[in-house]
């Protein structure tokens, strides 16, 4: 049995979907797959049994049926957070291991993924290094593109792990990025004894979300055009602009999301008719009718809320960059993404499967 720890440099890297991936290509290639998550920030309760709600989620799109228990032994809910910083927390790494070894038992490889970045859970010695160096597993680190690559985190990795690390993924790169990063940067990472496993580019399909779970993160509420709510939104342009500029911008925009104050008629009738994915009225203000009437005639949907126009930009920027790995075509997207970008082959021979 072989294992591999999914982990990054940061929360947020796309440690799901390389996960998922992962287990679906292999699945297909023949291969038994375990999965577990041993350190759950996501508490969730299922069939009353406590674990990490990304766990149960990639369990169920593998097929897999372990004991909730022994895939997330160890849940940081308030209670553990407590104990933990007042030094009350037993050494949780014995309970880990065992449940790795059920979990293995009959598989052919065992992946193992991380919460949060690869130092998380140092104040508890369950940090993603440690759990690696413990089990003997092979490290797979992703590495999600944000203004720059985190080149020293990397090299880090490589000077801690050693032979642990398998390798790099290189996560959400833009178009912009892609050539400096093949001429110059992969063949620096190689020659650090990194190997760069995969390059995954910017795919604005990732990042959307739907209009029905949007509105559910915003706090607001859909007034129109319910029957669309599952209608995906990929980006969003805020409409304080003249009403002339924002045309400009909203024709170079696509399945994007409008947020605009409830009083700017001009900008509302402009995104109407331009089929924008849906408007986000700001300040609890509700359009008039004509425009609540439009949009339902466009079948477009209007999602009141109460914050300011800039706290919503705020938020959405975080919501786009954190949407959940939930959607079907998501799933099959990513997966395909995964399949055809990651080098298996060489995994394959490094975990001695091929």
């Amino acid at each position: 049995m072989h294992g591999i720890y999914v982990g990054a440099t940061s929360a947020y890297a796309g440690k799901n979907l390389i996960a998922l991936g992962l287990g679906l290509k292999l699945q297909k290639d023949g291969y038994r797959v375990g999965y577990m998550k041993p350190i759950g920030a996501l508490p969730f309760k299922k069939d009353g049994k406590p674990g990490d709600e990304d766990a149960f989620f990639i369990q169920e799109i593998l097929g897999l049926e372990g004991d909730p228990e022994d895939v997330t032994p160890v849940v940081v809910d308030q209670d553990f957070m407590v104990k933990a910083f007042s030094g009350r927390t037993e050494d949780l790494m014995p309970k880990i291991e065992q449940a790795y070894e059920r979990l293995s038992r009959d598989t052919d490889v065992m992946i193992v993924s991380g919460s949060g970045s690869m130092f998380s859970g140092k104040y508890c010695n369950l940090d993603g290094v440690s759990i690696v160096k413990r089990f003997g597993l092979q490290a797979l680190v992703i590495d999600r593109f944000d203004k720059e690559l985190k080149y020293d985190y990397l090299a880090v990795m490589k000077e801690t792990l050693g032979e642990h690390l398998l390798g790099a993924v290189l996560n959400d790169i833009p178009a912009s990025f892609m050539s400096e990063l093949t001429t110059m940067l992969i063949p620096f990472f190689e020659q650090q004894g990194i190997r760069i496993l995969g390059t995954i580019p910017s795919d604005p399909l990732m990042g959307a979300i739907r209009v029905e779970d949007l509105c559910e993160r915003l706090g607001g509420k859909l007034i129109t055009a319910q029957e669309r709510k599952d209608r995906v939104v990929e980006n969003f342009l805020i409409g304080t602009m003249q009403v002339e500029n924002f045309m400009t911008h909203f024709k170079k925009s696509r399945r994007s999301a409008v947020i605009v104050g409830g009083d700017r008629s001009d900008v509302h009738l402009v995104a109407l008719e331009g089929q924008c994915e849906c408007l986000i009225m700001t300040g609890n203000i509700y359009p008039n009718d004509i425009i609540m009437t439009r949009a339902e005639v466009l079948g477009i949907p209007l999602i009141v809320v109460r914050d300011d126009t800039y706290t919503v930009a705020r938020k959405m920027e975080a919501i786009l960059s954190r949407s959940k790995l939930r959607d079907a075509i998501k799933i099959r997207h990513g997966a395909d993404l995964v399949a055809s970008l990651l080098d298996f082959s060489y995994m394959e021979e490094k975990l001695g499967l091929a």
